[in-house]
């Protein structure tokens, strides 16, 4: 009998304390919840092409596809370095910060066509509150002629206003086409609508400008 008492007061006492604690959704979340594996190991993608209106010069198109899974980061770009010209990259995607944050791509990249070599790069995003900061670099190193190796920067520092629309300044080292001016300058105005974001660039505003008009998808 004593043995039966000792069991009914350790059942009642494992009822209450399941009883008195909370649900799965009322306790307390320090930290947002991780994601689903399938959703961490998914892939996604990027489609950009931006067209160029240059003044007494060829207008062009330069298309660029993304690709990212964790770490890696694949990308394919065209008259990017130099007209006619393609290049393929492999890339690490790393990433540090919670209020002020940053993302850098570390990459090397084959280049093929008009131009052919080899070439480290670089793609990094600094954000601070609405404030961001996104850069590519890449030298190249040109396999034919090692005088014709270079240099190329593309630079945007953004204000946001809302959640869709930002403006900002944008500097741009290229020996796509020719211009007067070894580092260009400008500004920039972007739109965001769910995962389609529009741009609009004018290069060299005060002597013979350069337009840019880009659209970029996400899935």
């Amino acid at each position: 009998m004593r043995a039966l008492w000792f069991i009914a007061i350790a059942f009642a006492l494992s009822v209450s304390t399941v009883i008195a604690q909370p649900a799965p959704s009322e306790v307390p979340q320090t930290q947002p919840a991780p994601a689903p594996a399938a959703e961490e190991d998914a892939w996604t993608f990027s489609l950009s092409a931006y067209a160029y209106i240059i003044p007494n010069d060829r207008e062009y198109v330069q298309p660029t596809l993304r690709a990212d899974h964790g770490w890696l980061h694949l990308e394919a770009r065209y008259n990017y370095e130099a007209l006619d010209t393609a290049s393929i990259w492999l890339g690490y995607n790393w990433s540090i910060g919670e209020e002020v944050t940053l993302d850098l791509t570390p990459m090397i990249g084959g280049v093929f066509g008009d131009t052919s070599g080899v070439a480290p790069g670089l793609e990094l995003t600094l954000a601070w509150k609405k404030l961001a900061l996104y850069s590519e670099l890449e030298y190249v190193i040109d396999c034919d002629d090692s005088s014709a190796s270079f240099l190329y920067t593309w630079s945007e520092l953004t204000w946001s206003f809302t959640d869709w629309l930002r403006a900002g300044i944008v500097i741009q080292r290229t020996k796509t086409y020719d211009t007067d001016f070894d580092i260009q300058r400008g500004f920039m105005i972007g739109v965001t609508y769910k995962s389609l974001d529009l741009t609009a660039y004018v290069l060299n505003p005060d002597e013979d400008p350069i337009f840019v008009f880009g659209a970029a998808y996400s899935f």
